[in-house]
């Protein structure tokens, strides 16, 4: 077991801390017809804090990374609900890679947004952004292939403003995103970076199970910003 000391100084206790600090610094959205987008899994528990404290609804931003064939920790891009696609294509292009030979680690991770938008949502229609600002919230990225996807995917269902909350973000990826949203807030931007993990000193895996479970949260504990 990994000795809490390795970890670098200033590192989030875990994904509740994350969400709590982040919505100090987004006291300017509460009350207002914002809504909280989480990127599964790991951004969910961050983003029911960001809700819970804004009196801001909450739901899911399907979003995953297509890896390299040979090595899927190795994003190429990224793909989202409805049928978005962004491919770094000189990544792949390094890789001896195009779209067309990743098309079937694109169909499997769409795939995979149909399956977890049947189990997490139960039939329930997807929040309407269109018109209102989006606060899209994950964990940490490390090189924001995902978000971008995101982004696109956002921007196509007519979201007015685009605001990406992140636990951790490598500093040079922060400025890079900054440019493509509406406002950028991260608790962490380290310039020296390797993985999410390691800036926090609890980072066990979400399972569907604890999804579901603050899925169903907000609405247990009522809408009046309090829960």
């Amino acid at each position: 077991m990994e000795s809490l000391a390795t970890r670098p100084r200033g590192a989030l206790r875990d994904r509740h801390e994350a969400g709590v600090r982040l919505a100090e610094r987004l006291l300017a959205y509460r009350g207002t017809d914002a809504v909280v987008l989480a990127i599964p899994r790991g951004g969910v528990p961050v983003g029911l804090e960001i809700a819970r404290r804004l009196g801001l609804p909450l739901d899911l931003l399907l979003v995953r990374k297509v890896g390299a064939p040979t090595d899927p920790e190795y994003g190429l891009g990224a793909v989202a609900e409805g049928g978005i696609r962004v491919l770094d294509r000189a990544r792949a292009r390094d890789l001896g890679e195009s779209e067309s030979s990743l098309e079937p680690v694109i169909a499997r991770e769409l795939a995979e947004i149909d399956r977890r938008s049947r189990i997490y949502r139960a039939g329930r229609p997807a929040i309407d952004i269109g018109g209102r600002t989006v606060i899209v919230v994950d964990d940490g990225i490390a090189t924001g292939g995902t978000v971008r996807a995101a982004v696109l995917a956002l921007r196509a269902k007519g979201a007015r403003r685009i605001v990406l909350a992140l636990g951790v973000s490598p500093a040079s990826t922060a400025r890079s995103l900054a440019k493509e949203v509406d406002e950028l807030v991260a608790v962490l931007t380290p310039e020296v970076f390797y993985a999410v993990g390691e800036w926090y000193l609890s980072f066990p895996p979400v399972e569907d199970e604890e999804v579901l479970a603050l899925l169903r949260a907000p609405s247990e504990r009522g809408a009046d910003g309090a829960r």
